[in-house]
């Protein structure tokens, strides 16, 4: 399995054993979905989110000092219970400063079950739109600046798949499958399948979030067959990492 990419992971979870790991197997991409929620301490603190500001800081330095071209892409969420407007430019000047690749941005809504559900919904629905306004259109100029620092290089890809007229639908390391953009590459005439990986030189940032690219070589051919046995994995129980619940 030549590509594999790590989602949804707490930064208690980043590990030097296994940044190490990252920073020396190929097969592991340098792309890290990394959920922070939020940079006000007191937000964090009354979401009982373990990490603080000066921690998360400290763990995106960390990680980009061992994996010097990783792609680190979070999800936070403004309207919290109690999320005042000092919180909230506080996040944004956290989201300017780290330079996140890419932001999942979302409003809060009450959910059964969890603790903050007994909280007091106290940010009016108003308040909660134009904050999401604003950190969205930070974040796109952020984005923005990040992916044409692409533009010129030369990235490996995967192939998702191939149109009638030779264009192929792929991916490069920094885009994860359904939320990060897809890059256009014209492979008419070449041994370009889905499920190959590529190289491609990439050309220009299209419509904010995707790329246009021209295939270099065809680096890993599509697999002919799949293993008859399948070792079976073990399930665990419960639901980790579900911090605030």
């Amino acid at each position: 399995m030549p590509w594999l990419r790590l989602l949804y992971v707490y930064s208690a979870g980043l590990t030097p054993r296994l940044l190490e790991l990252m920073a020396r197997e190929s097969r592991v991409l340098p792309y890290l979905d990394m959920p922070i929620q939020h940079a006000s301490d007191e937000v964090l603190k009354r979401m009982r989110r373990p990490e603080r500001r000066a921690t998360i800081r400290e763990r995106v330095a960390r990680i980009r000092d061992a994996v010097p071209d990783v792609a680190i892409r979070t999800t936070c969420i403004v309207g919290f219970p109690g999320e005042h407007d000092e919180d909230f430019e506080s996040l944004l000047t956290f989201l300017e400063e780290m330079q996140f690749e890419r932001v999942g941005a979302f409003t809060y809504s009450p959910q059964e079950g969890t603790r903050a559900a007994a909280l007091a919904d106290d940010v009016p629905e108003g308040t909660k739109r134009e904050r999401l306004e604003r950190l969205v259109d930070l974040q796109r100029m952020i984005t923005a600046d990040r992916y044409e620092r692409r533009v010129g290089r030369v990235a490996r890809a995967i192939v998702d798949r191939v149109d009638p007229d030779g264009t192929a639908e792929v991916r490069c390391f920094w885009q994860a499958d359904d939320i990060d953009g897809i890059t256009r590459v014209a492979c008419e005439g070449s041994a370009v399948t889905p499920g190959s990986l590529i190289d491609v030189a990439i050309e220009g940032v299209v419509d904010d979030y995707d790329f246009q690219g021209s295939l270099v070589r065809v680096a890993v051919g599509r697999p002919t067959s799949v293993p008859s046995r399948m070792r079976a994995l073990p399930v665990i129980g419960g639901s980790l990492g579900s911090y605030g619940r």
